[in-house]
């Protein structure tokens, strides 16, 4: 993982990337005349922000930052920069980059940092061939006395389980299954002291989770219950914060098997609700945020084999409702329905569930942003979409009227697990609130959680989405 460290001055043979709100050469940049002069008469544009340089073979890269312009927007303009810098630094095999940040606001050096680090992520472990291709960049160097130590740590902790949470999306089923995504929490939470139990399909049968083994009954793979808790002695909160992911490590759609061609070949990536929440749980630990947070992680994959579950199926959850199963594509508000009854025992003071959930939610605001909704009070939800803009993870809200609820209903069950062609998003969300009684947040990530080319700072693949919402959240409150 590329390491971003305070400096007081450029090392030797580093980079340098300088955010000013006006070009002016300054002794500590150690220009040359002729350089300085250059990049003045780059900026004569008015229009242009961006000058980039190959001076003697150090990369030079000026941003100018409108000291009008403030907010979200302009942390995002520099994450994306961040992205342009790093790619420039890994082509010309450079090691370090320095950030001189000469502009008023100190938010800038963290985001420019963030974009840089996010950039450098790589998933080249299956692909020998792309060894001597890796990125080269290995340390990012800040110049800024306005960064505290801590915010820097915190920084470097987030970005290392963004990169984790991207690791176990990426992976393919037959190397991460449900007892492997179990496992991986297990080796996080040593790291970063937090609590796991896992409970193994004994353990699950024992509870009578039934949504999650109706949809594990497809499956070679026994399915997984991770629990996780840090619960640390200086928590402000009285009342636990619950987080849920949804762990479907691959989806067929089972017996409703997936119409859409190419559909299948990304749904590895049905866990990164899963990954979000056990990847926040190992920033919350390692950072020590004075928090109490407990993760649930419901894990299975969705296959047609076996005495998979099938179109018509009554189904007995562990709340002891039952569901009509009509859709075994619509497998993850089953699993996540067991987990959001079991989080009850804790009372929490708000639950979140983060999920892969539906279709609609990406066919509506696309990879943007997430789809958001719930019965939570609104001090929740304002501090939630704050971290979202802060973050460039943005929430869009969508209603969550009981009408929806109408359309869950089932004749010969207490509901079904699907609700027709209109409002799929919500429908499913409504369908999981049935299995809640606390403050209750639903994150729909279907449309971000896994990207098929290129997005900045984003990469291709697994963007680890949730996990720097989550955190900033948390840290924040």
């Amino acid at each position: 993982m590329t390491t971003i460290k305070k400096t007081n001055s450029v090392p030797k043979g580093s980079n340098l990337a300088i955010i000013t709100e006006k070009w002016k050469n300054k002794p500590n940049y150690n220009f040359t005349n002729d350089l300085a002069e250059y990049i003045g008469k780059q900026f004569e544009d008015p229009e242009k922000k961006f000058v980039s340089v190959n001076h003697l073979g150090q990369l030079v890269f000026v941003i100018i930052a409108d000291p009008k312009k403030d907010g979200y927007p302009a942390l995002e303009s520099l994450r994306k920069s961040g992205c342009t810098i790093t790619d420039a630094v890994n082509a010309h095999k450079g090691k370090t980059i320095t950030i001189i940040n000469d502009a008023l606001k100190g938010s800038f050096s963290w985001a420019l940092a963030e974009g840089l680090a996010l950039s450098n992520y790589q998933f080249i472990k299956h692909k020998p061939s792309a060894k001597k291709n890796a990125n080269t960049l290995e340390n990012i160097y800040v110049i800024d006395g306005r960064m505290r130590e801590d915010h820097l740590e915190n920084l470097n902790i987030v970005i290392d389980a963004t990169c984790k949470a991207r690791d176990l999306v990426n992976e393919p089923v037959n190397i991460l299954n449900a007892t492997d995504l179990s496992n991986a929490f297990k080796e996080m939470g040593k790291k970063a002291g937090f609590k796991v139990e896992v409970w193994n399909k004994a353990k699950i049968q024992q509870n009578k989770m039934g949504g999650l083994l109706s949809v594990n009954a497809g499956s070679v793979d026994e399915p997984t219950f991770s629990i996780m808790e840090y619960n640390p002695k200086n928590a402000r909160n009285k009342r636990p914060y619950v987080l849920v992911g949804k762990g479907v490590v691959y989806d067929t759609g089972g017996l409703s098997l997936k119409p859409t061609p190419n559909s299948m070949d990304l749904m590895k990536c049905d866990m990164a609700g899963g990954a979000a929440v056990g990847c926040t749980m190992y920033a919350i630990a390692k950072a020590k945020l004075p928090v109490h947070v407990i993760g649930l992680v419901p894990a299975t994959d969705n296959r047609p084999g076996f005495n998979a579950f099938a179109p018509g199926d009554i189904i007995t959850m562990m709340d002891g409702s039952t569901v009509e199963m009509l859709n075994s594509d619509a497998e993850g508000r089953m699993i996540l329905a067991d987990a959001l009854h079991y989080a009850k025992k804790y009372n929490p003071e708000l639950t979140i569930d983060l999920a892969t959930l539906t279709g609609a939610a990406a066919a509506a605001i696309g990879q943007y942003g997430i789809v958001a909704m719930g019965n939570a009070p609104d001090r929740h939800k304002a501090k939630l979409q704050t971290s979202g803009g802060r973050t460039h993870e943005r929430i869009a809200e969508f209603p969550f009227w009981d009408d929806y609820y109408e359309l869950m209903k089932s004749d010969i069950a207490d509901m079904k697990n699907i609700g027709g062609p209109y409002g799929g998003a919500i429908t499913a969300g409504k369908f999981l609130e049935k299995f809640t009684n606390y403050p209750y947040i639903h994150l729909d990530i279907a449309g971000p959680a896994f990207i098929t080319g290129k997005d900045s700072y984003r990469g291709k693949g697994g963007t680890g989405v949730g996990v720097r919402l989550l955190f900033d959240f948390f840290a924040n409150k």
